[in-house]
Order: C-alpha cells, then structure tokens, then sequence
C-alpha cells in the first residue's frame, strides 16, 4: 500500500531560531521600503496571509504582486544567510532519523505541506540535512493557497492518493485542523508552542512529545485509517 507522510516544516522538522524571522524583515523591508516593526501571527499561517497581515500592522496594502516580490526576496535572503541559519538554527531531536526510517518503509513517500513558500521551504531542510527524502514536486506551498486545508488538498492531488493514504505531522493546531478537513490521519507533535493539550482540542488523536521514538513513529505511519 501506498502512503504519503505530509510533514510540516517550523518547529516540526526544524527550528530556526529567530533566524526566519529576521530573514522576513529584510524582505518585507526590501520589497515595502518600511521596516518590520511588528509581524503579524504566523503558527499555522501561510506565508501570503502573513505578509498581507503584516502589511496592514503597518498601515499598507499589498498586491498579488508585492507578495510574490515578497517571496522572492526572501528566498534570497535564506541563500545569502544560509550559514548562519545552520549555526543558529537546528534539526529538532530525532527529526533526521525519523526521516531516513521512513524513507526505508517500502510503498511510504515523503513531502513537504507548508506555509512557507517552497524555494524556503527546500533551503531550511536543505541546510540541515534533512531534504535527500523529500519527493518537492508532490507537496504543497504558500504561494499555492492561502488556506492550510487547501495545501492538504493539493498535495494529495499532486500525489495521486486518497486521504486514507495520507498522514500528516504538524506542530499547530491550524495544522490539525487542516488535515482533519481533508479526513487526513494526523500526528500531532509537539514541540512548537502548542501544548499536547492544543493539539488534542484541536482534533488529533495521536500527539507525539518529539520524533525520537522513531520505531513508534514507523508503527503510527503504517497503521491503516
């Protein structure tokens, strides 16, 4: 049997440690001329919504256009400071490993579902190693939809499977939410800034504290729905 592990990125897989959020700075300074002096919510959120409601925190409004220049910029800002988002940053306790077991699981693929845009989302695994199982061209991005559950929606079109061939592990109730609305399974983990207990009211049943059970791990992604 098929089946497809969608995994968040921030605070799932990786932790940048302050470190995107200045890189979002720099971009929004580049492409606004205004310096980011607030930033609006950004667990769960999209990397479009984030940027529109930033924009507004500072009394401006933004095209399709502006976002897009926006995502650009940004890219570059991670190549340009790719060295000091790995000494800064770090792969979250089992994250690598949980991956290369997967990756072994005969019929699993693995992708990515996130808020960020993906030119970002390839170079934060990439700098810490975690991108050699990463099938890209079947997740989903920010710049593909707004809404989380859309990005869900994507990603199993893209893969060609059901929702019943798909897992989800996300560190966000937004993230929870977004799978449940496709009837996705989902792994809960938690070592964002969302506790066990946010993520169970959100809807998931299964909540990891990490991913350094990687057995439990292989067991969870193999059970049917």
């Amino acid at each position: 049997m098929r089946r497809i592990m969608l995994w968040d990125i921030d605070h799932t897989l990786v932790d940048t440690r302050g470190v995107g959020k200045e890189l979002s700075g720099l971009a929004f300074e580049r492409v606004t001329g205004r310096r980011m002096e607030q930033q609006a919510k950004i667990d769960g959120i999209t990397e479009p919504v984030i940027f529109r409601e930033t924009a507004k925190l500072h009394g401006l409004e933004t095209t399709r256009g502006d976002f897009e220049r926006f995502a650009e910029a940004l890219a570059e800002a991670h190549v340009q400071r790719a060295a000091e988002l790995r000494e800064r940053g770090h792969a979250l306790p089992g994250a690598a490993a949980a991956l290369d077991a997967l990756a072994k699981v005969d019929g699993v693929e693995q992708t990515v579902v996130s808020g960020n845009v993906r030119a970002v989302s390839e170079i934060k695994l990439q700098v810490f190693g975690l991108d050699r199982h990463i099938r890209w061209e079947l997740g989903a991005y920010g710049e593909d939809a707004d809404e989380r559950p859309e990005l869900v929606r994507l990603a199993l079109e893209r893969a060609g499977l059901t929702a019943a061939e798909a897992v989800l592990l996300d560190d966000t109730p937004a993230g929870v939410e977004a799978a449940l609305a496709n009837r996705v399974r989902v792994i809960g983990v938690a070592t964002g800034r969302s506790s066990e207990a946010e993520l169970r009211a959100a809807g998931a049943k299964v909540i990891l504290p990490d991913l350094t059970d990687t057995g439990l791990l292989v067991r969870l992604a193999q059970e049917q729905s």
